[in-house]
């Protein structure tokens, strides 16, 4: 029997790109429970508990769309990066850190690691992202590994606000 993993394994200077399993649950709970974390994606809820914690990464989607747990090589688990492709042939990037890892370039290490994944194994030559406009940490990252603004600001669910919220979206072209 043959099993396809649908996530690799990425290595970056100090970062492991990798599927995230159940083993993870404590530490996402604890980062993601943070409105400052939360309230700036789409998904995410706020509180954060260690049911929605589960139900992720219980979630059958890790094996058709790569999801990434970002975990540093000292420091352990630290977020998330995934991608979607909600409409064929227009996948999305979307990813977080635990406040205690902010700005410190790991979300730019993180997001260059999958970009180039996505380009030499995926084979995706256009990959879009999208940032809330009131998170411009998430624009400088998004800046920083190469993705140039679209002009299109569009309304965006936040299930954690509880509202819409403008959002900038990006392209990013290899």
């Amino acid at each position: 029997m043959c099993a396809i993993e649908a996530t690799p394994l990425i290595q970056t200077d100090r970062l492991i790109l990798r599927r995230p399993v159940i083993s993870d649950a404590g530490e996402l709970c604890q980062l993601a429970n943070d409105l400052g974390v939360a309230g700036m994606l789409s998904t995410m809820p706020y509180p954060y508990t260690p049911k929605h914690a589960d139900e992720f990464l219980g979630r059958e989607t890790h094996w058709r769309e790569p999801n990434f747990a970002i975990e540093h090589r000292e420091f352990g688990f630290m977020g998330m990066i995934g991608v979607s492709e909600k409409e064929p042939g227009r996948p999305e990037i979307g990813y977080w850190l635990g406040r205690p890892f902010w700005g410190r370039g790991y979300a730019t290490e993180a997001l260059r690691g999958a970009l180039g994944w996505m380009t030499s194994d995926w084979r995706r030559k256009v990959v879009w992202a999208g940032h809330f406009s009131d998170n411009k940490a998430s624009g400088q990252v998004l800046v920083k590994a190469g993705f140039l603004y679209t002009g299109d600001v569009v309304l965006q669910d936040c299930l954690a606000r509880g509202q819409q919220v403008p959002t900038r979206k990006m392209v990013w072209l290899a």
